[in-house]
């Protein structure tokens, strides 16, 4: 396994800066946030690293090198909208994007990008199934085309309440995971492995790693803390973050050594990224940087 974090945490700065401070950290690969140009209103959103509308030749060649120089690799190309949005100019301009994405990561030799597969909130499952037959299969299409696979994250995006009651995307537990892949039977598609959004939905965070373990083609490590005096006082049924909050690894509920453990057991060797979302880490650049320096030191002991 190699060790990389996501950069959508250094959102500001440059490519070129980023990778430098990848490399002084002796990191090995990044998850590289491509975005379109443009504000992004949620956290974490809107960050370009990489131009996809932007990938000349000469361009290509200039990351390819860049990143070759510093003994970087791109672990995945990443981009996280809801592409099963109600509004359906704002999802074909999403598909449209993710589109773009899969053939920017062939010509930049990058096999995998990472995103959500959406929902519409207020749809059911069954509902938001049959709209993923309509809109996915054109995706597949150009990721098969373009030998790139496709890493669903398994996140629920339901943190706000415009995002209540269902969320903004899917593919947030295994019973879902096998539908999915059930009416999108694409050797392209898989998961981008997320233990942490697990844990507040007191989903068991091992166990699919074993059943789905030939579906698993990107890894994050983020971790959560559940505050259980907040739950007993708001309950499940309220926004998550009224009760749990995002924390660097080792500093929530995770246990690190399991979960790393049971990807050796199942075989992974592919690219293991670090996302950081700590608000307690946010107060100034040199904050951020901290959180993903501490957070390499913690899971070297695990990950080399």
């Amino acid at each position: 396994m190699k060790l990389g974090f996501v950069s959508a945490i250094l959102g500001d700065l440059s490519f070129e800066e980023m990778i430098d401070f990848a490399s002084e950290q002796s990191y090995e690969c990044v998850e590289v946030a491509c975005w379109p140009k443009g504000k992004a209103e949620r956290r974490y959103a809107g960050v370009t690293h990489i131009d996809i509308d932007d990938l000349s030749e000469e361009k290509v060649e200039y990351i390819k090198n860049y990143i070759k120089e510093r003994g970087i690799e791109i672990s995945a190309l990443g981009y996280y909208p809801n592409t099963l949005d109600p509004d359906l100019e704002k999802r074909a301009v999403y598909v449209e994007h993710i589109k773009k994405l899969i053939v920017g990561a062939r010509k930049l030799g990058v096999n995998t990008i990472t995103t959500f597969i959406g929902r519409v909130p207020n749809k059911t499952i069954e509902e938001n199934l049959s709209i993923v037959k309509e809109v996915w299969p054109e995706i597949i299409k150009v990721a098969e085309e373009n030998d790139v696979k496709i890493a669903i994250e398994n996140c629920p995006m339901l943190f706000t309440n415009d995002e209540w009651p269902g969320g903004q995307n899917l593919m947030t537990t295994p019973a879902i995971w096998r539908k999915v892949f059930e009416i999108l039977p694409s050797k392209n598609l898989g998961i981008n492995y997320d233990p942490s959004h697990f844990v507040w939905q007191h989903i068991d965070y091992i166990k699919p790693l074993y059943e789905f373990k030939d579906k698993i083609f990107h890894v994050h490590y983020k971790d959560i803390k559940v505050y259980k005096d907040k739950l007993d006082d708001v309950g499940i049924m309220a926004t998550p973050l009224q009760y749990m909050s995002p924390k660097l690894p080792g500093l929530g509920d995770v246990d690190w050594g399991k979960y790393v453990s049971a990807l050796t057991d199942i075989g992974y060797t592919g690219y293991t990224c670090i996302e950081v979302e700590d608000k307690a880490f946010e107060g100034s650049l040199e904050e951020v940087k901290k959180s993903v320096i501490i957070s390499k030191r913690y899971m070297s002991q695990f990950v080399i």
